[in-house]
């Protein structure tokens, strides 16, 4: 009988699939700040919306009373409230009630208590009850001892993120925001304009620009700075706006515009029907013999 001879089949071949693997996995490392980042900005996004549910289940008599609430605890904190750093106790004196901070504007069981938005670096994010890292890892932390971000003469409120986290954005563009930019807070249905007056890098023990100033409804956002170094910090300080925009009461409670397209997903997937492309075609030279 004849020998047999070759005839082309396809087979799977190792080589070149350890090559597409291995740059498979090159690409997700490189995408993965800007993956994981989005997924997070999705998560704060559901937080958002369902904090504007939360506030909208309140109803108005609701909202009202916790609104008042917060403005009491202002006051007292403006009147010469002592702010206990352990039993987190603000009073004004000893013969007030003392105020349980984690029970002001919680919308809640997980702190939740305002949403701030940024446009200019594009930020829409939960603001949570003081400044604990777990807070800091989902969005952006209230400074306990300041203002509650519910506006007021003589009140300043002090918001903080982190900045340069892998794995979510926060505040990390916040040393772009300029003056004269304008960002709002949302808190159980008020929305607060704010704009920017000051911007300032400090080292970390100098907090004179953070304290309240008589007659000025303020906010200050912080952050870390440089960079995985945060030996210094970014201050951004912003004075109220009255009455508050109308585009800004118009776009209230709106969901939140980001995350964008993820962009990424075409990255993956087109990287994908490359590879696959590569190991089928290489794997199409094989050949076996024919008997």
């Amino acid at each position: 009988m004849a020998a047999g001879h070759a005839r082309p089949r396809w087979q799977l071949l190792r080589t070149p699939l350890a090559i597409a693997l291995v740059f498979l996995l090159g690409v997700l490392v490189l995408l993965y700040p800007t993956m994981s980042s989005w997924f997070a900005q999705y998560q704060q996004s559901q937080q958002v919306v369902g904090y504007a549910q939360d506030v909208q289940d309140l109803g108005v008599e609701g909202r009202q009373a916790a609104l008042a609430a917060a403005r009491r605890y202002n006051e007292a904190l403006t009147g010469g409230a002592v702010v206990n750093a352990f039993t987190r106790l603000p009073v004004a004196d000893d013969h007030q009630r003392p105020f349980v901070y984690d029970s002001l504007l919680a919308a809640d069981d997980n702190g939740l208590m305002a949403r701030v938005r940024i446009p200019t670096i594009d930020v829409d994010l939960p603001v949570f009850h003081g400044t604990s890292e777990q807070v800091l890892l989902e969005g952006i932390g209230h400074l306990q001892g300041t203002a509650l971000p519910v506006g007021g003469p003589g009140t300043h409120s002090v918001l903080t993120g982190h900045r340069g986290l892998a794995a979510a954005t926060i505040l990390t563009h916040l040393d772009e925001v300029e003056l004269a930019d304008r960002f709002t807070i949302e808190t159980f249905g008020e929305v607060l304009t704010y704009e920017v007056i000051a911007t300032a890098v400090v080292e970390p023990d100098e907090t004179h620009a953070l304290r309240p100033q008589p007659g000025q409804d303020l906010l200050t956002l912080v952050t870390c700075t440089p960079i995985g170094v945060n030996s210094h910090r970014i201050l951004v300080t912003a004075e109220r706006i009255i009455p508050t925009p109308v585009e800004d009461v118009d776009t209230a409670g709106e969901p939140p515009h980001v995350p964008r397209f993820p962009w990424w997903v075409l990255a993956v997937g087109g990287t994908v029907i490359t590879l696959s492309a590569y190991v089928w075609s290489s794997g199409r030279g094989a050949t076996t013999p024919e008997p």
